[in-house]
């Protein structure tokens, strides 16, 4: 395993990305964008599922620094609201949004990915035909799951069965078949 390989880069709480990370990113149609490295897997991966019949749809990609600073504290603002402190507002929203500099989506090589129909981010999304046929096909593509549901001690981040990270396909094949996150294969 090469550790300065590009699409092993570790983005979490403990791991910043990396200062001056250069990305080139592929525009899709819908205004979502990905690391261009990684679009013709995600494109064959999109193909092959609606041959299937199914209808994945992304519904976040890449962040910008701002981008992804609106969200998480969009996600503050929502705890401070209910009457928590800045400090407990932050702590609960980094479990559900990363701080910026710590999210795999400024990487451009996180998806989030729905079924058309069904498009709320929540835990019943892993009962859809889409992320059924993700859950057994993504890593042939180089994709994995990243944020598994027994896995969030681990990861940091709750149960997201929606979040596909491009890691390739040697890593992805050993993920997979083993079971394990991204933080126990890179360990």
């Amino acid at each position: 395993m090469n550790l300065s390989d590009w699409r092993l880069i570790l983005v979490n709480r403990q791991n910043k990305m990396p200062e001056n990370y250069d990305i080139n990113l592929t525009h899709l149609k819908n205004g979502h964008a990905i690391d261009s490295r990684c679009y013709s897997e995600l494109q064959e991966m999109f193909d092959d599922c609606r041959q299937e019949g199914l209808s994945p749809v992304i519904c976040s990609s890449f962040r910008s620094w701002d981008k992804q600073n609106k969200l998480f504290y969009q996600e503050v603002n929502k705890y401070l609201g209910m009457g928590y402190g800045l400090k407990y507002s932050k702590s609960e929203a980094e479990k559900s949004v990363a701080i910026p500099g710590t999210s795999e989506h400024q990487l451009g090589l996180a998806l989030d990915i729905a079924d058309i129909n069904y498009h709320l981010l929540d835990e019943k999304q892993e009962d859809t035909p889409v992320q059924q046929w993700l859950l057994k096909n993504s890593w042939k593509y180089g994709f994995i799951l990243r944020y598994p549901n027994e896995k969030s001690k681990i990861t940091g981040i709750i149960y997201e069965p929606w979040h596909y990270r491009y890691v390739g396909k040697e890593a992805a094949k050993e993920i997979y078949r083993q079971k394990i996150c991204l933080e126990e294969y890179l360990s």
